[in-house]
């Protein structure tokens, strides 16, 4: 048997605790400086690849802060009241106080004042994203259950033709077109640098068309022909002819954030920035391909053929 002595189990323990005091605390410490990245001073946003996007980015970091700045000011207010007038003895009553007219003034004008900077931001970054400036290339997009269609204008476009959305007059005289099936996620392709217009075609039930990236996102509706434009920043991805997909690089993610079907989840789509030389050339090999249209497919069934039978992508009575 073995001697016994009080305590002589507890030093191992101490230096257990505090070892793992320590290690709990460099863990913190590395977490806090590997959030010090260009993701955490974005706060959860996403980079944008368009100049919008930064307008909708400053609204969200500064909403943020001013939320924060209001939530450390609160909090401290109130840690002060508990630590000032708290009570120091059985027999000591803090002063009970009714009424503060200056302290109600404040707190009743404060939250207003709050409210109108943020109106006054949130409109001026609106009017930034809702403006169409003058865009170079337009884009014809169609939602339909449960796909996308894209169609791309070959040529100069027509800005007179744009003007009125409900007419049959189109930008462009023809168009090379990109559908996506059940099996086939579309990529919808940007020229660098470049203000493109979207005019937003619903051929059923009402989807949202949006791109994280972008910060932007607008509800297509069945008979109204919605429309943003962007202007989008330098190009991540390029052309390859002899590539299935015809993109290589990187790509982001775009869907349709309105439920709108069984298949809602399908409705997803690729988004490609590519130079502009490699944009002519990508909607020059749809139209090599056989995805060409003298007018842009607005949907009526064609997103739910095969990708690959061309002739399924046809207009009817072509």
């Amino acid at each position: 048997m073995g001697l016994h002595l009080p305590g002589a189990g507890s030093k191992p323990s101490h230096a257990r605790a505090r070892s793992g005091a320590l290690v709990a605390t460099l863990t913190a410490g590395a977490l806090l400086l590997s959030g010090c990245t260009d993701e955490a001073s974005r706060l959860g946003f996403p980079e944008p690849r368009s100049e919008q996007g930064e307008h909708n980015l400053a609204l969200w970091q500064g909403a943020w802060v001013a939320v924060l700045l209001t939530g450390i000011l609160t909090w401290g207010l109130i840690f002060w009241a508990i630590w000032r007038y708290r009570r120091r003895n059985e027999s000591d009553i803090p002063v009970q106080t009714r009424y503060n007219l200056p302290l109600e003034i404040f707190y009743t004008i404060a939250p207003v004042l709050m409210v109108i900077v943020f109106f006054d931001h949130t409109v001026k970054v609106q009017n930034e994203m809702l403006d169409d400036g003058n865009p170079t290339n337009v884009i014809e997009v169609t939602g339909q259950q449960w796909q996308w269609t894209f169609n791309h204008g070959i040529g100069e476009p027509d800005q007179s033709a744009d003007e009125n959305l409900v007419d049959d007059k189109y930008p462009y005289d023809k168009y090379g077109y990109v559908v996506g099936t059940g099996s086939h996620i579309p990529t919808l392709v940007l020229p660098e640098k470049t203000t493109t217009r979207f005019n937003l075609h619903s051929a059923d039930v009402i989807h949202n068309f949006g791109v994280p990236e972008f910060g932007m996102k607008m509800d297509v509706v069945p008979g109204r022909i919605n429309h943003y434009s962007i202007t989008t920043k330098e190009a991540t991805a390029t052309f390859n002819a002899s590539d299935d997909d015809l993109i290589e690089g990187k790509t982001f993610r775009g869907a349709c954030y309105e439920l709108c079907g069984v298949y809602h989840a399908r409705m997803i789509f690729k988004v490609a920035i590519v130079s502009e030389s490699d944009y002519k050339s990508y909607v020059d090999a749809l139209a090599q391909k056989g995805f060409e249209a003298e007018r842009p497919l607005l949907g009526g069934g064609k997103s739910t053929r095969p990708a690959d039978d061309v002739s399924s992508h046809k207009e009817e009575g072509e």
